[in-house]
C-alpha cells in the first residue's frame, strides 16, 4: 500500500471501545472505500489518549484536528466534509466550557495543556499492535544502546541518577532495587512485571499496555540486562483480555525481529518474556503475593526478609516492577538521566500518570510533573466539579490512601507531601468527590473492598477488616454510640500497625484520613441518648488515638 496522504487515528483504548469506537472505525473504512479514498487515507487504531470522558475521540493527522464524541453516524461527515472536501467539522470538535469556544487541536485543550507525556508518550499516536510503528518513533533504541554501548553498571546507575522511584505505591528507588537484585549472585535471576492494577477507579497501567505495549517490553529487556536475568514474566489480571491481546502481539512481532531471544543485537544477551495471568486479586499487587500466585501458590504475601531481590520467584533473585515504571525507562535511556531529574520535585522526579475519575467534569488519564498541586489537576485539567457543585474532598492511593480536603488542594503532588497529609501517591488513582458525598459512606465503601481483598494470611487483616467494616456499617446504620466510635478509632490503628503486608496495613487510612477531616460527619450518626450528637463528652482533643 502507498503512504497515505491522510491518517485517521482512532480511539482503541477500552473506554472508547465500551463507546463504539471499533463502529466508528469501521464505518470510516467502509465511507472511505466507497468514496474511492481507501488507498490514499489510511484509519488506524491507537491506544487511549486520555480525555476518556470525550470519547471516542478521533484525530486527524498530518491536519491536527481532534474530534470528540465521535459516534458511528459520524464517520460520513468526517469522510465527506473533512477528508473530500477539506473543511472541518465543527459539531465535532471540542468546546471549550466557559468561553465556549471550538478548538481543534489537542495541545490548546485545558485538558493537556499542563500534561507531559513521558509514560504515555506514544498513547494514541501509534498503532499499539505494529512493532514498525514502535519503530519509527525510536523504539528499541534504548535496549540497542543499553546492551550494545554500556555496561550492566552504567545501564543501573542512569537509573538511579534519573531519581525514578516505583510508580507502582511504595516509591522504591528503581535504580537501587536493581543494583541490589544485581549484587545478590546466583545464576538464575527474574524480572517481573507487576500488571495487576486493582484499585477502584484505576487503568493507568492498563491503557499503557493497550496503547504502547513495546515500551514495557523493551524496558523489561534493559533491565534484564542490568540485573542479570535471562527471562521475565508480566503478571497481568485475566481481567484485562485488551492489555492481554496486545501484549501477546507485541510478544510474536518483537521475537520475530530478534529483539526477544537469544543473542538480542548479535550479543550474547538473551532474554524472554512470559505472560502469567492473574485472578483479579488485590493482594497480589503486593510482589511476594504476587509471586506466589505466579508459583501457582495461593496469593498470599510472605514476611520481609528475605526479599524478592535476595529470594523470590522459585528461589531466585527477582526484580519487581509496575507498567508505568517500566514505561519510563526507555526514554531514560535515550534522553539521560538529567532529563528526567529537571522534571518533579527534589525528591519525587519525573512525571506521574493519575486515573481522574469521581465527580469531575474531565475524566481521564492524565500525565503531569511530580509537584503539581491538586487544585491545578482537579480544577485547570479536570475542568472542576459537574453541576457547579461545591469540591469536598479527593481520594489518592486508592483503598489504601487518604483524603485531600480544600485546604489541600494547594499540596505540591509527590511521594513525601501525600505522606505528610495522610494520604499516599500509590498506583495513581485519583477520585474526586463533591459537596453530596458522605464521607463516613466513602471509607465503608474501602472497607468493604479491602475486606474482601484481604487473603487471610494474617489474623488482624482477616478479621480486623471485617469488623472495621461491620463497624462503620453499624455507624451508618444510625445504631452506634460514641463507645463503637472509640472502638472503631482504636481498632483501626490495631490493623494498621499489625497487619502482614502493605494491604491491610494501609486498609484503615480512609477511616483514619476521614475521621480526621470529616469528624461531624460520624458525630451526626451517632444517636446515644445523653448525647445524641456526640457533644458535650467527646471534644475535638478527646478524639482519641487522632494522629496527624
Amino acid at each position: 500500500m502507498a503512504r497515505a496522504r491522510t491518517n485517521i487515528m482512532v480511539c482503541g483504548g477500552t473506554g472508547c471501545l465500551a463507546t463504539e469506537s471499533d463502529k466508528v472505525m469501521k464505518n470510516l473504512e467502509v465511507i472511505l472505500k466507497a468514496r474511492g479514498y481507501a488507498d490514499e487515507v489510511q484509519v488506524i487504531r491507537t491506544g487511549c489518549f486520555g480525555f476518556c470522558e470525550q470519547g471516542p475521540i478521533v484525530k486527524i493527522e498530518p491536519d491536527d484536528v481532534f474530534y470528540v464524541k465521535v459516534g458511528p453516524k459520524d464517520a460520513k461527515d468526517i469522510v465527506d466534509e473533512h477528508i473530500v472536501k477539506g473543511r472541518k467539522v465543527d459539531r465535532l470538535l471540542y468546546e471549550e466550557p466557559v468561553e465556549k469556544e471550538k478548538i481543534k487541536k489537542q495541545e490548546d485543550m485545558p485538558f493537556y495543556k499542563k500534561q507531559v507525556r513521558v509514560a504515555l508518550r506514544n498513547c494514541g499516536l501509534i498503532n499499539p499492535e505494529d512493532i514498525y510503528e514502535y519503530i519509527a518513533l525510536g523504539g528499541y533504541e534504548a535496549l540497542g544502546k543499553a546492551i550494545t554501548e554500556m555496561t550492566r553498571d552504567q545501564v543501573i546507575e542512569v537509573v538511579k541518577q534519573s531519581g525514578l522511584r516505583g510508580r507502582g505505591g511504595g516509591g522504591f528507588p528503581t535504580g537501587l532495587k536493581w543494583e541490589i537484585t544485581k549484587k545478590n549472585e546466583s545464576n538464575v535471576k527474574f524480572i517481573i512485571c507487576n500488571a495487576d492494577e486493582g484499585d477502584p477507579g484505576a487503568f493507568m497501567d492498563r491503557s499503557i499496555l493497550e496503547g504502547d505495549p513495546h515500551s514495557v517490553l523493551e524496558a523489561m529487556a534493559i533491565g534484564a540486562y542490568a540485573i542479570g536475568a535471562d527471562k521475565g514474566i508480566i503478571y497481568i489480571r485475566a481481567e484485562y483480555p485488551l492489555a492481554i491481546s496486545r501484549l501477546n502481539t507485541a510478544l510474536k512481532q518483537a521475537r520475530e525481529l530478534g529483539l526477544l531471544g537469544k543473542n538480542i543485537f548479535g550479543t550474547d544477551f538473551s532474554f524472554d518474556i512470559d505472560l502469567k495471568y492473574g485472578a483479579g486479586a488485590f493482594v497480589c499487587g503486593e510482589e511476594t503475593a504476587l509471586i506466589n500466585s505466579c508459583e501457582g501458590k495461593r496469593g498470599e504475601p510472605n514476611y520481609k526478609p528475605p526479599y524478592p531481590a535476595e529470594e523470590g520467584y522459585w528461589g531466585h533473585p527477582t526484580c519487581v516492577n509496575n507498567v508505568e515504571t517500566f514505561a519510563n525507562i526507555p526514554p531514560i535511556m535515550m534522553k539521560g538521566a538529567e532529563w528526567f531529574a529537571s522534571m518533579g520535585t527534589e525528591k519525587s522526579k519525573g512525571t506521574k500518570v493519575f486515573a481522574l475519575a469521581g465527580k469531575i467534569n474531565n475524566v481521564g488519564l492524565v500525565e503531569v510533573p511530580m509537584g503539581i498541586s491538586f487544585r491545578e489537576i482537579i480544577f485547570d485539567i479536570g475542568g472542576g466539579i459537574p453541576k457547579g457543585k461545591k469540591f469536598k474532598a479527593v481520594q489518592t492511593g486508592g483503598p489504601s490512601g487518604g483524603v485531600i480536603t480544600e485546604e489541600g488542594l494547594d499540596t505540591p503532588i509527590d511521594y513525601d507531601s501525600l505522606l505528610e497529609r495522610g494520604s499516599m501517591m500509590g498506583s495513581g488513582g485519583m477520585i474526586v468527590m463533591d459537596e453530596d458525598d458522605n464521607m463516613v459512606n466513602i471509607a465503608k465503601f474501602y472497607l468493604e473492598f479491602t475486606m474482601d481483598e484481604a487473603c487471610g494470611r494474617c489474623g488482624t487483616g482477616r478479621i480486623g477488616t471485617k469488623r472495621l467494616y461491620e463497624m462503620l456499617n453499624k455507624i451508618t446504620s444510625g445504631k452506634a454510640t460514641m463507645a463503637d466510635i472509640d472502638a472503631l478509632k482504636q481498632l483501626a490503628y490495631m490493623v494498621k500497625d499489625s497487619s502482614l503486608c502493605g494491604l491491610c496495613q494501609t486498609a484503615p487510612n480512609p477511616i483514619i484520613s476521614t475521621m480526621k477531616h470529616f469528624w461531624d460527619e460520624y458525630m451526626a450518626f451517632i444517636k446515644d441518648e445523653d448525647h445524641p450528637q456526640g457533644e458535650g463528652r467527646y471534644t475535638p482533643k478527646n478524639k482519641i488515638g487522632m494522629k496527624s
